[in-house]
């Protein structure tokens, strides 16, 4: 299996099933001499985490990180930074009677067909597991960028099936198991999950992530677009069907009148574009959004066929999400701070000797 790694200057590779004996990463291209601990990767891994209500998946990981190599009295060297956590709750039993059939609108039947043998135990390579070590990457990149640059990558989710934030506060998104910025709809939203739990059946999200200060001059105009490579990653995390850089998919309702971000000595008068212009970071907020799909691991049956091609009813028993994107903020967070210290590494490299242009406008719309 190829195409495990993704980036330019800063590389990240993957490695690892959901039911093996661990599962780890090597990010390549990380400057020396920035502080790094294996302390420093929890607060990120349990927002990630399964387990941690009866919202999510029950499957309770430890997710204790091993820094192998790249890291040197407490600071990175330079060298590849190898990361690795041993999976320490699969339950490989739950998965007997997948081994027989594919589950439908899961990976089973393409990776039957591709590589004619395939891992059952919760989707091997194929599971949100994987995820996991993006998250444990994105730890370096963030910590790297706002030390660096002062940038921030932060997100929340904006939509679970039909419900959207009748408001929203920044400060809420860290208070509750949803990451969801309206506080006042958190025992509205615990209801809507109960009911869709009892139910059997499952949700898809929407999760936006924002980039505040990163500035002017990231990105290629053609064929390193930032917002390209920020689709590509987005596009890349498990069960996400659909990315819009800025206003996305509303564009196409839109006058160019409309969408056109005005600019003033004073600054943007909006930011239609997502922060990122003929695939340039332009100094304003660069806001991405994902659409994920509806688990398909449900108690519901559905109609399949087993490996004998034979008509079949699929009920997947065993430790779901009834919506993955409760848990996808901070691994799309992960991927956007990845492609931006890769995007920040590149441009050092080619245009570091070009200095600051003026005029030089403020990104000052928000989100």
């Amino acid at each position: 299996m190829s195409s495990n790694s993704f980036g330019k200057l800063l590389t990240v590779t993957t490695f690892g099933e959901s039911h093996g004996p661990a599962i780890g990463c090597v990010v390549d291209g990380c400057p020396p001499g920035l502080e790094l601990s294996a302390d420093e990767f929890r607060q990120d891994l349990d927002r990630r985490a399964t387990g941690k209500s009866r919202y999510t998946s029950q499957r309770r990981e430890a997710d204790d990180i091993e820094i192998l190599s790249g890291v040197y009295e407490g600071k990175t060297t330079g060298t590849p930074i190898a990361l690795l956590i041993r999976n320490t709750d699969a339950r490989s039993k739950d998965y007997a009677e997948v081994a027989q059939t594919f589950r439908p609108a899961h990976a089973d039947y393409t990776y039957w067909q591709k590589y004619g043998i395939r891992d059952p135990r919760g989707g091997g390579r194929s599971s949100a597991r994987e995820t996991t070590m993006r998250v444990a990457a994105g730890v370096i990149a963030k910590k790297w960028l706002a030390q660096r640059y002062g940038v921030v990558v932060r997100g929340y989710l904006s939509q679970i099936g039909e419900v959207k934030p009748r408001a929203f506060d920044w400060s809420a998104v860290e208070e509750n198991v949803f990451f969801w910025p309206d506080a006042a709809m958190v025992t509205e939203l615990e209801k809507y999950m109960d009911a869709l739990r009892k139910s059997g059946d499952s949700v898809g999200a929407r999760v936006t992530v924002v980039a505040d200060g990163v500035p002017p001059g990231w990105g290629e105009p053609i064929y390193g677009k930032l917002d390209q490579d920020i689709a590509s990653a987005l596009m890349s995390i498990n069960a996400v069907k659909g990315v819009e850089i800025g206003d996305g998919f509303a564009a196409v309702a839109q006058r160019g009148s409309e969408h056109r971000d005005e600019i003033t000595p004073q600054g943007f008068l909006s930011n239609h574009a997502g922060g990122i212009l003929g695939g340039i970071s332009s100094g304003q907020q660069v806001v991405a959004s994902m659409a994920l799909k509806p688990t398909s691991s449900i108690l519901i049956p559905g109609k399949s066929v087993n490996l004998a091609g034979e008509p079949i009813d699929v009920r997947t028993i065993g430790r779901h999400d009834p919506c993955v994107g409760i848990r996808a903020t901070p691994i799309g967070e992960a991927m956007i701070a990845l492609v931006l210290m890769d995007h920040a590494l590149r441009h050092r490299a080619q245009c570091g000797d070009v200095g600051e242009i003026k005029p030089r406008i403020p990104g000052s719309v928000e989100v």
